[in-house]
């Protein structure tokens, strides 16, 4: 319940003080691409669809596949800039802020990437909040390795406490972590 109210706080915070970061991103992703915003079904908590937001990183006729299944020519230059940074996430603080996520947490999967689904449902990891970041994202564990990614979900989920939630953001927000690979041609 505390996580969940630091949550709210910090997603509405940062929509606030963020507002005019989102507005010029917004801009110059429809310049990009013409369309600036990504819009994705994801496995949210208990298996149930959510509608994850994005900035756009990737041309609007890229398939809607993991990111390591990408090329990467399908990245824009603004998508790389937004992806180094981390900004392209920012919209998913919306996403924190209506409940469908956590800022800490398993990064929400694909439906079609059964492997992960199957390995995190042993676990239980598909019983909390995906997140925006997480101990996998700060140790550069991508979706390509589905076994690895549950147990590292699991591990940071037993022993998540106030202190590693705060860690885990901090870290993100200071540059730890790459996200998710995109293949490269």
């Amino acid at each position: 319940m505390l996580l969940r109210l630091f949550d709210i706080i910090f997603s509405l915070l940062g929509l606030i003080f963020g507002f005019p970061i989102l507005v010029i991103l917004f801009f110059v992703g429809l310049f990009d691409t013409g369309s600036p915003i990504f819009c994705q079904e994801r496995v949210g908590r208990n298996k149930k669809p959510f509608t994850l937001v994005k900035f756009r990183t990737m041309k609007k006729d890229t398939a809607s596949v993991a990111s390591h299944l990408a090329s990467s020519s399908s990245i824009t230059k603004f998508g790389y800039f937004l992806r180094r940074t981390k900004l392209d996430e920012l919209p998913q603080l919306w996403n924190v802020l209506s409940g469908d996520m956590s800022l800490v947490g398993p990064r929400p999967s694909l439906f079609n990437q059964l492997d992960l689904i199957a390995e995190r449902e042993c676990r239980d990891v598909l019983n909390v909040r995906p997140g925006i970041t997480g101990l996998a994202q700060v140790n550069k564990i991508d979706m390509s390795v589905p076994i690895l990614l549950a147990d590292t979900d699991a591990k940071m989920l037993q022993n998540l406490t106030l202190r590693t939630y705060f860690k885990y953001i901090l870290l993100t927000l200071l540059g730890k972590g790459a996200g998710d690979r995109v293949i490269s041609g």
